[in-house]
């Protein structure tokens, strides 16, 4: 964004996707992997595979989503806000399941207004919550052959307490442990403080990340670049971090990748380019950004393709203010489908319609009015989370 534990159902829901935990030993603490080899059978095959965090698009086996809960932080727009984001549930039912987390008490509200779903149901889940951007609160997945885990980053309100952009996020902070429990994953507390936006992958080893947004004192106080990223390597089993510089101070998120440069397959990043209007503060990150990319390499030593994605003018958008987020690469992948914002400049939404299509041949581009959402600082991405499918056991 630029604003009683639940019962562990477990492995019934999980099915094929039900975690071994010798095959967590990379990630979980000491003392469960200690617990783990007393109760193993002796073995002689390999070493198990690197939990990793995978391309977003991989198949999903659902997607999850939060009911904006607070007229504290919504005022008056909580209710357009709502048909926003049911509005999304409902447009990514027609192409996976979507969980949707909603506080108690707004559970009921939360199912009438997302409906049944489409091809695929709609299930609302009561877990406390704050605010809508669970891509940032919730669960940043990893996966192995046989194996799942979620990495719990500690969110800790995008560090804004005590600056202009603080709210509350007390209950946000305890989504992504509770939501874990709910469906039976096994959780991994990651070694820094971070949200999922701020972090963008190729799923072969490389991330993609803003200095601003992860090697910042609001977050990882007393910690250098280097021990954020070896933090991040260790966590989300990573083997390369390119680190862009970003801008800190000037939205509640200090600059997510998300909002600038995504992976739409590895070896090739698309890059946000500021439309008409923007400030010039947001130009000179862009420029620095392509700088880096240009030259970068990813983990297979690959050098990268940059694909500029232009944002529209904001002369010409419906909405604007310095909040708004009139990026188009806040869009989010899901099974079949990209599903990106249209802001109401019309040519510009027809380019960025065009080049996602061609970036993602087999998918369907949706392209959602979200501009209530986008009037607190974020988009499709920020408001969603991916589970991923589990790939099969070697």
């Amino acid at each position: 964004m630029r604003s009683p534990t639940p019962s562990r159902r477990g492995l019934l829901r999980f099915g094929a996707a039900a975690v071994p935990l010798i095959a967590l030993g990379a990630v979980l603490p000491a003392s469960a992997r200690a617990a783990t080899a007393e109760t193993a059978a002796p073995t002689e095959t390999a070493a198990p595979a690197r939990l990793r965090m995978p391309a977003e698009s991989d198949r999903h086996d659902r997607t999850f989503m939060a009911w904006p809960a607070l007229s504290s932080i919504w005022r008056t727009q909580l209710s357009a806000v709502r048909d926003d984001i049911a509005r999304v549930a409902h447009e990514i039912s027609r192409y996976e399941p979507v969980v949707v987390v909603a506080r108690p008490g707004q559970a009921a509200d939360a199912r009438y207004y997302c409906g049944p779903g489409a091809s695929y149901g709609i299930t609302v889940v009561e877990i406390a919550n704050d605010d809508l951007w669970i891509r940032d609160f919730g669960p940043t997945f990893v996966v192995a052959p046989g194996a799942i885990a979620g990495v719990d980053t500690n969110f800790n309100g995008w560090g804004k307490t005590g600056t202009p952009y603080y709210q509350r996020f007390t209950e946000d902070a305890a989504v992504a442990a509770a939501l874990l429990a709910e469906y039976g994953v096994d959780r991994v507390q990651a070694p820094f403080v971070g949200e999922g936006g701020a972090l963008e992958t190729d799923g072969q080893g490389t991330l993609l990340a803003t200095v601003s947004s992860l090697v910042n004192p609001n977050r990882n106080p007393g910690m250098s670049q280097d021990q954020v990223e070896q933090a991040l390597k260790s966590a989300l089993g990573m083997d390369k971090v390119i680190w862009l510089a970003g801008l800190a101070g000037q939205d509640i998120t200090d600059d997510h990748i998300d909002c600038l440069a995504r992976f739409t397959t590895p070896g090739r990043v698309i890059l946000d380019r500021p439309g008409p209007g923007t400030d010039r503060i947001w130009i000179d990150v862009y420029e620095q950004a392509k700088d880096v990319l240009r030259t970068a390499t990813d983990a297979r030593g690959r050098p990268l393709t940059v694909l500029e994605l232009p944002g529209p003018d904001r002369a010409r958008t419906r909405r604007r203010g310095k909040d708004f987020l009139s990026s188009y690469t806040n869009f989010y992948v899901a099974n079949g489908a990209v599903f990106v914002p249209q802001f109401g400049d019309a040519v510009a939404d027809g380019q960025a319609y065009a080049i996602l299509q061609a970036e993602f041949p087999g998918r369907d581009v949706v392209q959602l009015n979200i501009d209530n959402i986008a009037s607190g600082g974020g988009g499709i991405h920020c408001a969603t989370q991916s589970q991923p499918a589990v790939p099969p056991a070697l």
